[in-house]
C-alpha cells in the first residue's frame, strides 16, 4: 500500500537499519507523551533493545511487523502479536501502532489500522483485540474504523510522565 507521502510493506525480516529508524519513532512518540509501555526519557539504548526482541520475534513467526516509510524513513509502525495460546489462535493482539509526529493527521494511523486487519486475514485470525489510552486521538480513530469498545480499565498505565492513565480495550471480529 502506498501515499504519496508513504510505502507500507511487512518486514518479515528487520535489519540494524531499520531498528535504528524504528527507535526513532518510539522515542518521538514517548516524547510526545505517547503511553506506549515507556516512561520519559527513553533511552536510545532501551528503544534499540525493545526492537531487537521484536525483530527476534518477527523472525521466528511470532509478529507481524508493518511498517509506513517515507523520504526521511521509518515513520510509522504497528504489530500484530501472533504468538496466543492454543486455544486462541483465531486471535491477535493489535500493538505498538506507532505514528511519529511529522506525519501525523495525514491519514497513515488508519492506513496501518487496515493494512493490519488485512494482514491478520492473511495470517488466518478472525479477531483482534487492543488497548489504547482513554481519550486519547488513537481511541477516537478505533472508534470511526469500526472497532467496539469494551471498557475502560481504570489507573491501567501510566503515562510517560509518571501520571496514571485509564486504558480503553477495544475487539475487531474481522470478515472474510
Amino acid at each position: 500500500m502506498s501515499n504519496p507521502a508513504w510505502t507500507l510493506r511487512r518486514l518479515h525480516a528487520v535489519d540494524d537499519t531499520v531498528i535504528d529508524q524504528l527507535a526513532s519513532v518510539l522515542i518521538d512518540c514517548v516524547e510526545g507523551g505517547a503511553s506506549v509501555s515507556f516512561m520519559a526519557p527513553l533511552t536510545r539504548a532501551r528503544a534499540v533493545a525493545f526492537w531487537r526482541r521484536v525483530a527476534d520475534g518477527v523472525a521466528a513467526g511470532e509478529r507481524a511487523l508493518l511498517v509506513a516509510e517515507d523520504a526521511n524513513g521509518v515513520c510509522g509502525t504497528v504489530q500484530l502479536v501472533l504468538e496466543q495460546p492454543e486455544n486462541q489462535l483465531h486471535r491477535a493482539d493489535l500493538s505498538k501502532m506507532l505514528v511519529h509526529r511529522r506525519v501525523r493527521r495525514q491519514g497513515l494511523g488508519a492506513t496501518l489500522i487496515r493494512a493490519a486487519e488485512a494482514t491478520a486475514r492473511e495470517c488466518g485470525r478472525s479477531v483482534l483485540v487492543l488497548d489504547t489510552v482513554t481519550g486519547g486521538d488513537a481511541e477516537r480513530l478505533y472508534g470511526r474504523l469500526g472497532w467496539l469498545r469494551v471498557g475502560v480499565i481504570p489507573n491501567y498505565a501510566l503515562m510517560p510522565d509518571g501520571g496514571f492513565c485509564d486504558t480503553t480495550v477495544y475487539h475487531r471480529q474481522l470478515g472474510s
